[in-house]
């Protein structure tokens, strides 16, 4: 069996896990410190790219209520995925009782940025 190597962190992050795609590949997920009040999806967006992350998938998020549900207010956090089929709308994690749901983007909701590091070898 190989050996799981867990990515290298800085102060404040947090480890998550990792996720693998159904091609065999995949990627550890980092928690970021910090947590942003409510603004508009593209606006989180931006804010998670300025400080070095991206806003964590409807997959990563899911992980995240299970495991680490502490590290969050309970209220909406917006996700990285725009719904399949309304462009203007995206999906959210509700911290509060778990559930997923989709919104207008315009709306302000929290957000938590990732990082995701892909190792050699998951």
């Amino acid at each position: 069996m190989q050996q799981l190597h867990l990515p290298p962190l800085a102060e404040g992050e947090v480890y998550v896990g990792a996720v693998g795609d159904k091609d065999g590949s995949g990627h550890h997920v980092i928690l970021l410190p910090g947590d942003n009040n409510g603004a508009s999806w593209k606006a989180q967006m931006e804010w998670a790219k300025s400080i070095g992350g991206d806003l964590p998938s409807r997959i990563e998020q899911a992980m995240l209520w299970a495991n680490f549900r502490e590290q969050f207010k309970q209220d909406l956090y917006w996700s990285n995925e725009v719904h399949h089929r309304n462009s203007g709308w995206a999906w959210y994690q509700y911290f509060l009782y778990g559930n997923q749901y989709y919104f207008n983007q315009d709306y302000e909701f929290r957000a938590r940025a990732v990082r995701r590091f892909i190792p050699s070898v998951i």
